[in-house]
């Protein structure tokens, strides 16, 4: 059993399984189920593998995700199935299970038509493909060097497609006909600074110059070690904190993931001084609005700590998606990753624009402050900046 446990780990590990089928049980009436169908499927952005078993006239399905599907599918072998085939990208593989449990595969190559995906065995085209090795992410830990995302992994190299999705829907609102100037700020580790690098300079060929901030000085020098290692001589990494860095006069994008409270608006107003032709920012910790919300139509809502908390949050990131309108932006809120991975999930993609009514704008935006009773600190920094000119 121990080459096809081999066998069935690497097929999901490599995720070429097309389809599988388990049959012939060990002994009848040992199990309800009397056949297993499996598919790989994507659910919510994630791989999963679906088990659909024959129940009599029925079949009753249940999807597992893939890190779990190789022991599901032994367990089901070991316990009642004596045949199984193996349908993979690559080839099919006849297995046939003694009653004393000896082993025998058959492989045959697979024809392209069996290698062709149907719909629900599609795997997803990503900005960076799997199987292509890619350097940054081969230094990072993602990859190995033949390309293979290593499978505890994959929903970073997940999020760093994701993100990147994002920046390839505003490309064409950056300038161009010039180097372009991106910082990062609270950058950390650094998988989507590289990662926006790589995409910009490598698969883009723009001229760019990016700078990573963190607060923390080991993790910076670990940064600067790995773009020198790459050769990715256009990208900085600086000690320092958001509202102290001064260098640059114009910044064409910024980029702030997972900065704390009032940090991020810090960044925010940073990015709008700079006149950004794009921001992308993940919040984190949205704390400031927890302390000052007051309305007594809300109290059934607010009476509840974490139900006043999250609506804080939501409520802190549709404030700074409108105030960022009302500086001269087209807002977004996206789903950056699934929320079963973090609650911090939402992303405010604010694009340049002409702008619009802003007054009609004012009004809807200072309403709905009011009625919360809030007084943000984003709306105080930027008050010379909105067309009222002097917040309440």
């Amino acid at each position: 059993m121990e080459s096809l446990n081999a066998l069935i780990e690497q097929i999901i590990a490599d995720r070429t399984l097309i389809t599988a089928t388990l049959s012939q049980l060990r002994s009848k009436g040992g199990a309800a189920f009397t056949k297993v169908q499996i598919k790989p499927v994507e659910l919510r952005g994630r791989l999963h593998y679906q088990l659909a078993y024959t129940v009599g006239p029925k079949v009753e399905h249940r999807n597992v995700v893939a890190e779990e599907a190789a022991g599901e599918i032994m367990s089901l072998l070991r316990e009642n199935f004596r045949q199984a085939l193996l349908c993979t990208v690559d080839a099919d593989y006849q297995v046939l299970i003694s009653k004393k449990y000896k082993v025998s595969i058959l492989t045959k190559s697979a024809t392209k038509q069996q290698a062709a995906n149907l719909a629900h065995n599609r795997r997803k085209q990503y900005v960076l493909d799997e199987g292509e090795p890619v350097p940054f992410l081969v230094e990072l830990g993602i990859m190995n060097a033949d390309g293979k995302v290593l499978t505890r992994k994959y929903d970073k190299f997940r999020q760093i497609n994701r993100f990147l999705e994002m920046v390839e829907d505003v490309l064409g609102d950056l300038p161009s006909g010039r180097p372009l100037t991106i910082v990062d700020f609270g950058c950390g580790k650094s998988y989507l600074t590289f990662a926006l690098y790589h995409y910009l300079a490598v698969r883009e060929a723009r001229e760019l110059n990016i700078v990573g901030l963190d607060l923390k000085a080991d993790v910076i020098a670990h940064c600067s070690e790995l773009a020198a290692r790459l050769g990715y001589d256009k990208l900085r990494f600086l000690v320092g904190d958001i509202a102290d860095y001064n260098e640059l006069d114009q910044v064409d994008m910024v980029v702030t993931l997972h900065a704390c409270d009032t940090a991020t608006d810090a960044a925010l107003e940073k990015a709008v001084r700079w006149g950004a032709s794009v921001i992308l920012s993940v919040p984190c910790c949205q704390h400031e609005l927890f302390g000052q919300i007051e309305n007594e139509l809300l109290s059934p809502l607010l009476s509840h700590g974490i139900l006043k908390e999250r609506f804080s949050a939501l409520a802190t990131d549709a404030i700074r998606a409108k105030l960022l309108d009302l500086m001269g932006y087209r807002s977004q809120l996206l789903e950056f990753i699934d929320m079963e991975h973090t609650p911090k999930n939402i992303l405010i993609r604010a694009v340049r624009s002409s702008g619009g009514d802003m007054t009609a704008k004012w009004r809807e935006y200072s309403a709905f402050r009011d009625f919360l009773g809030a007084k943000p600190y984003l709306e105080r920094v930027c008050a010379d900046l909105l067309p009222s000119g002097d917040p309440e």
